[in-house]
């Protein structure tokens, strides 16, 4: 997919698809050389293994300082909501949506959920993004805010095919990947990266960003070329 591929915005994941799969094999590796780091800490420089401290010191042990507060305007605590009730009260989500709505498998639904700081209300904002269930594409990108009774009210909705939006940094970000008349799901013409930023008890548009995409490449599967061989 383009968003993969490196092409466009660092934010895109491809068609409409969820953004964080690709990062496992990331975090393995981090995990891998954080243990070395920590096992090389225990090491000199010297070249002779384990470091030589000398004989223990006398000192007392000075008590832990107290934890300070938390200060005010950090990240709230998120209380996890179930998103398909939530889609499936909410009178701006489309009755079509509604009807589509279904399991993929068992009880699983084609739902990305993420909770964050957009509108600095009591809780943790909500996006929902609603997805098919063969290829993983959004269709719809919904976001609810608590209020004050501890309900969760619609504040933003994007039905449309290929959409799919994140939180960056107290921002919305909506992706939606733009196709021509002869593009498969796989490999859209371009993307439009609209940032929304909420004032005024609304969201408002701060930044567009739209990527054309290369249709020369990645439209076939391609052989690597072999490398040649050296001469004696």
């Amino acid at each position: 997919m383009r968003g993969l591929n490196g092409r466009g915005s660092g934010r895109t994941a491809g068609p409409g698809r969820r953004p964080g799969a690709a990062l496992a094999a990331g975090s393995t590796a981090f995990a891998g050389l954080a243990a070395f780091t920590l096992l090389c800490a225990g090491c000199s420089t010297g070249g002779t293994g384990t470091r030589d401290e000398g004989p223990a010191g006398t000192r007392p042990v000075t008590r832990a300082s107290a934890p300070s507060a938390v200060p005010a305007g950090t990240a709230k605590p998120a209380p996890r909501i179930d998103p398909v009730k939530l889609v499936e009260a909410d009178p701006k989500v489309s009755r079509r949506f509604k009807d589509d709505l279904k399991p993929c498998t068992g009880d699983e639904y084609p739902i990305d959920t993420s909770y964050g700081t957009l509108t600095d209300g009591p809780a943790a904002d909500v996006v929902v993004n609603v997805m098919t269930c063969g290829d993983s594409v959004g269709v719809g990108t919904y976001v609810y805010r608590q209020r004050a009774d501890g309900s969760y009210g619609n504040v933003f909705a994007a039905e449309t095919p290929a959409v799919y939006g994140t939180i960056d940094r107290g921002d919305l970000v909506v992706t939606t990947q733009v196709y021509g008349p002869k593009d498969s799901v796989a490999y859209p013409s371009g993307e439009d990266i609209v940032t929304y930023r909420w004032a005024a008890d609304r969201f408002t548009e701060t930044d567009r960003v739209h990527n054309d995409f290369n249709r020369a490449v990645g439209n076939e599967e391609g052989t690597l070329p072999v490398p040649p061989t050296a001469k004696n």
